[in-house]
């Protein structure tokens, strides 16, 4: 596990660099860059951007659902 987070980290790295000066947003700071680096997955291919809204709200609802207390 730490191998793909260390190979996680090391592509959000060279991602961030590549963003900052060839990328789209090459004008912003290079921590707005990281930033959109540490979701490049998301960017690059955007059916996975959709799959982790789904997750997200999938999480979301279900913490509702388990944390709110009832009233009977």
């Amino acid at each position: 596990m730490k191998y793909l987070a260390g190979l996680y980290g090391v592509t959000v790295l060279l991602a961030a660099i590549y963003f900052d000066i060839w990328g789209q947003y090459a004008y912003r700071s290079f921590f707005f860059n990281l930033g959109r680096a540490l979701v490049w997955p998301a960017i690059a291919f955007p059916t996975v951007g959709t799959i982790l809204s789904g997750l997200i709200w999938l999480l979301v609802i279900g913490a509702v659902l388990v944390f709110v207390r009832r009233d009977n």
